[in-house]
C-alpha cells in the first residue's frame, strides 16, 4: 500500500511538473507574439519549424517585397534552364575582318570572361579585328525595369543582351582630372575618360546605361582594349547591328560561370542587373527570342502557378529584382516558394544561423530566408510596408521562438 501510495505520489508530481511546463511555455509563447504585434502589428509574418507554423500574422495579405523577390526570379530560372545552365554569346567574322557579337543576356560577361573569350577566338583562328558590330537583338526593351531610377548608382543600371561588366565603369579620377580604370583587370578606355570629367576625385562605380548607346559603345570599347592587350591587330568603328541570318559563327562562348553559381553571387550582393538579365531568359526560354518584360512576367507567372499552385492573387512580378513598387507577394506565398527552394537554399547568404535574403526599399522592409540548425531548413518570412524598420527586432524575437521550440 505504501508503494502505491509513493507510486500515485510521484506520478502526481510529475504530471504538476508537466502542467507547470505546458503553461510556462504558453505563457511564452504569448509573450512572444505580443512582442512582435507590440512592434508591427500589420507586419505579414510566417515562421515555420519542422513543417509546423509557429507564428503567423496576416498570412494571405499581400506585400511589395522588395529585393526577396529575387527568391522568386532564382526559383524560376532554376526550374525553366537547371542549375547547370551556362549562357551562350556568338561571334560571327566577315572576311573583311570585321567580328559581329551576338549577346543571349549573359550577366556575367566581365572583363576577365572577356579576356579569355579573346583568347579563344584567337585558338579558333582569329588573326584581327577590324570593325566591331554589337548585336543586342536578343532582348526588345522598349524600358528599363519597372521602378530603376536614372542615376549614376550601379542598382539602376539597364538591361540587355550584350552589356559588359554589369554596365558599370571603375573608374578612379585623380586630384590632377586624370581618368583611369580602378581595376587590373579592365583596361582604360574612352567611355571612362568620357564619363570620368563629369566625376569629383577619387574612386567610383558609375551606372553607364543612362544613355543607351553607352552600352554597345562600353562593350565595343572593352572588347578592343583587350583585343590590344593580346597583340591582336586591326581597327575599326565600334557600331551597333544585328549580325546576318545564316552566317556561321566563328566561336560560340558558353560561359564559365554554372547558374547556380550566378544565382549565389546575385543573392550575396542583391544584384538587380543580374536578377532581371534571369527574369528576362526565362520568359525567353519559354516564350521565344526576342526577350521582352512581358514574355517574362507571363513566363514566370505560368511557372509559378504550374509548379507550386501559386495564383496572380498570391504574387506579382512586373520585373524579377525588386525594384518595382508594383511587385506583390503573401507571406504564405513566400513560405510555399521557400520550401520548394530548400534544395537551393545555401544560394543565399549566411549570417548569424540563418540563411537570409534581405529586402529594402524606402518604406518596405522584409526577410526571407530560413532558420539553419541541425541540417534543417525551416522557412520564414516577414514583410514590414510602413515607414519605421523593426524587422530586425522581430527577427530576433522569431529566432527564440525556434530555438525554445521542442
Amino acid at each position: 500500500m505504501n508503494h502505491l501510495r509513493a507510486y500515485i505520489l510521484s506520478l502526481t508530481a510529475v504530471l504538476f511538473l508537466n502542467m507547470l511546463q505546458v503553461i510556462s511555455t504558453h505563457a511564452a509563447d504569448h509573450d512572444f507574439s505580443k512582442a512582435i504585434t507590440g512592434l508591427s502589428p500589420e507586419a505579414g509574418i510566417i515562421a515555420v519549424k519542422d513543417d509546423t507554423v509557429f507564428f503567423s500574422q496576416h498570412p494571405d495579405d499581400a506585400y511589395v517585397p522588395a529585393s526577396i523577390v529575387k527568391i522568386a526570379t532564382a526559383y524560376a530560372a532554376l526550374t525553366a534552364l537547371g542549375p547547370e545552365y551556362r549562357f551562350e554569346t556568338a561571334f560571327f567574322q566577315t572576311r573583311e575582318g570585321d567580328l559581329y557579337i551576338k549577346g543571349k543576356g549573359d550577366p556575367f560577361l566581365i572583363s576577365e570572361e572577356v579576356a579569355l573569350i579573346i583568347e579563344r577566338l584567337q585558338a579558333a583562328g582569329l588573326t584581327t579585328i577590324k570593325n566591331i558590330l554589337i548585336d543586342d537583338s536578343a532582348f526588345e526593351l522598349a524600358a528599363q525595369a519597372d521602378g530603376a531610377g536614372a542615376s549614376l548608382n550601379p542598382y539602376d543600371v539597364a538591361n540587355n543582351a550584350l552589356a559588359v561588366n554589369f554596365n558599370t565603369l571603375p573608374i578612379t579620377v585623380s586630384s590632377d582630372r586624370t581618368t583611369t580604370s580602378s581595376e587590373p583587370q579592365t583596361p582604360t578606355i574612352g567611355l571612362m575618360r568620357q564619363e570620368g570629367k563629369k566625376l569629383s576625385p577619387g574612386t567610383h562605380r558609375i551606372n553607364i546605361s543612362r544613355k543607351k548607346k553607352n552600352i554597345h559603345i562600353y562593350a565595343g570599347q572593352l572588347f578592343r582594349a583587350l583585343q590590344k592587350r593580346a597583340n591582336i591587330p586591326g581597327d575599326g568603328s565600334i557600331e551597333r547591328r544585328r549580325a546576318p541570318a545564316g552566317m556561321k559563327p566563328l566561336y560560340i562562348h558558353t560561359s564559365t560561370r554554372p547558374l547556380i553559381l550566378i544565382i549565389s553571387k546575385m543573392m550575396l550582393y542583391s544584384n538587380n542587373f543580374i536578377a532581371n538579365q534571369l527574369f528576362l531568359t526565362v520568359g525567353a526560354n519559354k516564350k521565344g527570342y526576342p526577350a521582352t518584360w512581358e514574355k517574362a512576367r507571363a513566363a514566370t507567372s505560368e511557372l509559378l502557378l504550374a509548379d507550386l499552385g501559386l495564383g496572380k492573387s498570391q504574387i506579382v512580378m512586373h520585373e524579377g529584382s525588386g525594384l518595382s513598387r508594383k511587385n506583390r507577394i503573401t507571406p504564405r506565398a513566400m513560405i510555399t516558394l521557400l520550401k520548394a527552394f530548400r534544395k537551393y537554399g545555401e544560394t543565399l547568404p549566411e549570417e548569424s544561423g540563418l540563411l537570409i535574403k534581405s529586402g529594402t526599399l524606402t518604406g518596405v522592409y522584409a526577410y526571407a530566408g530560413y532558420f539553419s540548425e541541425k541540417n534543417n531548413l525551416d522557412p520564414f518570412v516577414l514583410i514590414l510596408n510602413r515607414k519605421k524598420n523593426h524587422r530586425d527586432r522581430i527577427l530576433k524575437v522569431l529566432m527564440k521562438m525556434h530555438a525554445e521550440m521542442e
